[in-house]
Parts: structure tokens; C-alpha cells; sequence
């Protein structure tokens, strides 16, 4: 069963070297993460299996990889210097940044908003007496800067004036009937008639300002000196490093459409995410495909690759059932697309966007023409007469969010015979960050120094990534490498030296497999020929 918190995952990542907090000895960075010896081989095989399936088994596709730094005219000819923004709010408190379009998620989330939620659970009838006393018990811990919380005479007099204009007074005590949301507002608000209602941090329940917009790109400067240099942008998204280079594919290697471009790159957003980890950070990595078609024809094609994308995630481990297909709606649709499909993972917080699929029309390579002003149009080979610009469909991968995709899919938790609980990360074993673990029986020199041997045959004659275990009893040194996913344990005993004919005959090892905990003893030469398998 996949991971069912984030934090059985980030101790896990953490404990075992898949990813680490950034910059962890000063206190870290906001909302960036390292991957570790096993994260980094992790991400690294996804981006193969990627690369391998997209790519190199296709005669339809190209790779490339642009610079993250561009002339600065590509953002405006994207619309990014211009569109890329989202509104923002900062609390008045505690500072933080709030997009406006989060905001119900984070409240809902937080804790004092489920504190309240079960005030009113707990009671039929909430009175503002209540709210005061809960204001003065549980706000004041969980939402010390409410303010209900700083100054509840205040604010529960506003709240009060509501009510009573609403109608909604009752013989007993002024009864909360009104809108939840509406009543969490007035909770917020102290002077209302300078601010009129506010809305209240997430974070700890301050005044948040209007909504402004900010821009997500990351700016930088070009030059020794700052104030003499070029103003330039790290890249948002590696697109459009692709669509500058088209007409040098198209010259280069003379392709026929339909035919696509595939790249995997960094690229950087400057926003305020509410954490999950891995799953949205100001610095990312992508592996997308802008895929040329011949207007008219992209309908076919559109649905072709959601199909090769959904059955590249289920080849490699996700469940059918932990994935879903979300059309866009036309209000969702980007300025540039006709038409979008998400496909969607259930994260421990519920569905989020794991790849989106995307018609851009010939948005991108006609914002190119005329902002560069050179000739963009792809000529037909058969018909040196018939010249368009190319639509394109775009298949648009989220690398760092593929990979925890898959470590929440391998974690899994199994009860044993025995009655103990083993943790073991169930990798597909195209993705496993080791391929094979060699554990020596015992630390007696001797029989390490054969394990060594075989370390080295291995690794000499495979290009399996091998693991070499000495430290601990051999029953925690397999668990450990369940932790990590390592597909084969392989140990190596005194039979192996021809010592001891009970544990097995001379030059015969035991191998052991992570998921059925199968063991098998073979010879050294066969143990080679099945890895090798």
C-alpha cells in the first residue's frame, strides 16, 4: 500500500539518503530540497526510462538542452514579462506570502479553522460568547494574531451588527447561523469600517492585505557590474528554449511531420507554495516534449499521447486506481491552449497534477516570428509551395513530482510471519536506486575479501549499481535494504568458502528477493548470468 502521510515519507527519504532538507546546516531554505546518493540515482533513472521511452525508441523525436539563461525578448514574445503573475496577499503579522487562489485550501487545512469546525460539531447552537471564549482558550494558541484573539470586544461587536442585520437573533443569545466563511471574515476584522472584512492568515490568523500581483519570474542581472548590466530571467519553463530552436532542428535533421522535440531541464518559479514536500518548489525540474503536427490533424495525436503517457506510469509501478484523467474547463485554459488534460495523482492530500497535456496551437512559434522577426514556417517536403507554421501538442512532465510519485507508490508497510512490520520501498526494478546488495555473512577478513571479488566481478561484468554491507547482523542489513529498494540481496557465507557445507557448497551464495523474500542458492556464474538477466 503507498504511503498514506507525507511524513512516513520525508523520514524515510531523509534517513536513508534519497532527500535531504536544503541548506539544513543554516537552518534551511524555504521550499528547497537535495537529493542524496539515493535520490539523485533515483531521479536519474526516471530520466532515463523517460528519455529511453520518448526518445530513443521513437523515430519521431529529437533531443536537445537549451540554456536556462535567454535573450530576455523570448519571455516577452511568451508572455511571461507581461501574463506570468498571481495574486498574492501578505499577512500583516507574520509576513508570509499567500496566494489568493490557495487560500481556501490552506485555511481549510490549518489549525485553528478545524478548531472552530469543531466548536460548531461539538454544538448545536454557537453563540458569541463562545466564539470569545474560544478566541481567549484555543485562538490565542493556534490563532494568536485573529482578531477575535487581539480584541474581541471589537470584533465580536461588528460580528454582532451582522447578525442582527441579518436577522438572526434569538431570545437566548445571538445564534451563528450565517455563512461559515462569512463569519470566519468578521473574526478577522477589527476595524471594518477603514478595512471593510479582511481575510485571515492560514499561518496565524492576521489581517491579510488586498491582492496584488506578483510576477514568478526569477530575475537576475548580465553583466560584472549590476546597475550597468542586462536585466535577464532564470527560465519558468524549458519549453520555449525548444521553440526558439525549431527552425535549427528542422534544418539540422530534416524531419517530417508530425515529429517532436524533447528536453529535461531545471526551470524556476518564483512562488509561494504551502509545502507537499517535493511537489511544488520555486526551483524544479521538467521533461517535456513540444510535438509538431500539421494544423487540422492534432485531435488523433492529442489523445495517442495521453495514452503513451498514461501507460508509461502504469509500466513503471503506479496503479491504475491511484491515477486519474482531468479534462480542463475553458475558464482553466491557459491564454495559449484550445484544449487540456491533466493526468492526476492521489497524494496523501488528495489529487494533484502530476503531467498536463496541452494543445498550443501555433501560439509559441508565431510569437517567435513576430518578435524576432525571422521566418518560422516549417516548408513541406513533398510540396515546396506549402508553407505553415506547425500546431503543437505538448506533453509536459513534472520531474521532481514523478519521482515522489513513485517513492509514495513503493512505500509500502508488510506484517511478517513472524509478527514484525517490515518497511520496504517497492520499485519497479528499472528504478531501483541500487540493483544489487552484496552482504558478507560475518566481518572475518577472509570471507570479506571474497565478498569483494564478487563485488568486483559484478561490477566488471554488469552495469548494475551494486551496494557493499557490512555493518550489522545480516537480518538488519536486509531490512535496510528494503528501506532503500534494492531488488536483490546476495550474501555470502562460510559455504561459499567451501568452510561450511551446511550453509551451502563452495562458490554457491544465497540471493535474496526484496518482495517474495524468496532466497535461492546459486553458483558465482549463474548469480552473474541472472543479474545480467
Amino acid at each position: 500500500m503507498p504511503a498514506t502521510s507525507l511524513d512516513q515519507l520525508v523520514s524515510l527519504c531523509k534517513r536513508r539518503g534519497f532527500i535531504f532538507p536544503g541548506s539544513e546546516i543554516y537552518g534551511g531554505l524555504a521550499n528547497t530540497w537535495d537529493y542524496g546518493p539515493l535520490g539523485v540515482e533515483l531521479k536519474n533513472r526516471v530520466k532515463k526510462e523517460w528519455w529511453k521511452t520518448f526518445v530513443w525508441k521513437r523515430q519521431d523525436m529529437f533531443g536537445m538542452d537549451a540554456a536556462i539563461l535567454m535573450n530576455p525578448k523570448t519571455w516577452e514574445a511568451s508572455g511571461h514579462v507581461g501574463n506570468f503573475s498571481d495574486l498574492m496577499s501578505t499577512c500583516r503579522f507574520c509576513k508570509k506570502l499567500i496566494r489568493a487562489d490557495h487560500w481556501d485550501g490552506l485555511v481549510e487545512e490549518s489549525a485553528w479553522f478545524r478548531s472552530l469546525k469543531e466548536l460548531y460539531a461539538a454544538q448545536k447552537d454557537v453563540t458569541l460568547e463562545n466564539l470569545g471564549d474560544w478566541g481567549q482558550k484555543e485562538g490565542k494558541k493556534l490563532a494568536p494574531n485573529l482578531a477575535v484573539v487581539r480584541n474581541p470586544s471589537v470584533t465580536l461587536s461588528w460580528l454582532s451588527e451582522y447578525l442582527e442585520n441579518a436577522s438572526r437573533v434569538a431570545e437566548e443569545g445571538t445564534l451563528i447561523q450565517s455563512n461559515f466563511r462569512e463569519i470566519i471574515k468578521y473574526l478577522a476584522t477589527e476595524q471594518l469600517k477603514k478595512t471593510g472584512l479582511v481575510l485571515p492568515c492560514p499561518y496565524c490568523g492576521g489581517e491579510l492585505t488586498p491582492p496584488k500581483p506578483f510576477n514568478l519570474l526569477f530575475k537576475t542581472n548580465q553583466g560584472v557590474i549590476e546597475d550597468e548590466g542586462t536585466a535577464i530571467f532564470l527560465r519558468p519553463e524549458t519549453a520555449q528554449g525548444i521553440f526558439v530552436n525549431f527552425r535549427n532542428v528542422v534544418n539540422t535533421m530534416r524531419p517530417r511531420l508530425p515529429f517532436g522535440i524533447a528536453q529535461i531541464g531545471k526551470a524556476f518559479r518564483n512562488e509561494i507554495t504551502p509545502g507537499n514536500f517535493t511537489f511544488r518548489t520555486r526551483e524544479f525540474e521538467q521533461m517535456e516534449i513540444e510535438y509538431f503536427v500539421e494544423p487540422g490533424k492534432e485531435a488523433k495525436i492529442f489523445d495517442e499521447w495521453k495514452e503513451a503517457v498514461w501507460n508509461w506510469y502504469t509500466g513503471l509501478g503506479i496503479t491504475q486506481k491511484s491515477l486519474r484523467v482531468r479534462e480542463h474547463d475553458k475558464e482553466e485554459l491557459s491564454h495559449y491552449s484550445s484544449r487540456t488534460v491533466d493526468i492526476e495523482y492521489r497524494f496523501p492530500w488528495g489529487f494533484g497534477e502530476l503531467f498536463g497535456l496541452a494543445n498550443r496551437g501555433d501560439f509559441d512559434l508565431s510569437q517567435h516570428q513576430k518578435f524576432s522577426g525571422e521566418d518560422l514556417t516549417y516548408t513541406d517536403p513533398d510540396d515546396a509551395t506549402k508553407k505553415f507554421l506547425p500546431h503543437v501538442i505538448e506533453p509536459s512532465f513534472g520531474c521532481d513530482r514523478t519521482v515522489l510519485t513513485f517513492l509514495l507508490e513503493a512505500y509500502t508497510e508488510e506484517k511478517l510471519e513472524n509478527g514484525e512490520t517490515r518497511t520496504v520501498m517497492k520499485f519497479d526494478p528499472r528504478l531501483a536506486p541500487v540493483d544489487v546488495a552484496i552482504l558478507p555473512l560475518s566481518k572475518k577478513e577472509h570471507l570479506i575479501a571474497k565478498a569483494q571479488e564478487l563485488y568486483k566481478k559484478i561490477v566488471q561484468e554488469t552495469d548494475l549499481v551494486c551496494d557493499f554491507d557490512v555493518t550489522g547482523s545480516i537480518g538488519k542489513r536486509y531490512r535496510r535494504q528494503d528501506e532503500i529498494g534494492t531488488p536483490q540481496c546476495v550474501t555470502v557465507d562460510f559455504g561459499t568458502l567451501g568452510e561450511d557445507d551446511k550453509q551451502g557448497t563452495k562458490d554457491t551464495v544465497t540471493i535474496r528477493d526484496r518482495d517474495t523474500l524468496k532466497q535461492e542458492r546459486l553458483t558465482i556464474a549463474e548469480l552473474v548470468q541472472k543479474l545480467r538477466d
